[in-house]
């Protein structure tokens, strides 16, 4: 982490990943053991992507994940948006 890093930031709750705990409560029950860090990381993993397709296939992913046990998504190098350089991307 950077000296311009917040480490307070989290993203919002997307509509397309609440509506996915909404529908399996096991897989909220999964979401809702994440620390606010790790909920944090599979959101921003899973809006980084920029086409429909690859956002439907890494909510898949979350779900079949996290409802595993799995903390993190693989191979993500954490929110870049934590980063004070990177915060002017995201929306209010």
């Amino acid at each position: 982490m950077t000296a311009n890093a917040n480490p307070g930031f989290r993203h919002a709750t997307p509509e397309e990943i609440q509506a996915l705990l909404e529908s399996d409560a096991t897989l909220a029950r999964s979401w809702e053991a994440l620390t606010p860090l790790a909920r944090n990381e599979w959101i921003c993993w899973t809006i980084s992507a920029k086409q429909e397709a690859t956002r439907a296939k890494r909510r898949a992913r979350l779900h079949e994940e996290v409802t595993d046990g799995k903390k993190r998504p693989c191979c993500w190098p954490g929110c870049p948006h934590r980063r004070e350089a990177a915060r002017k991307w995201i929306e209010p």
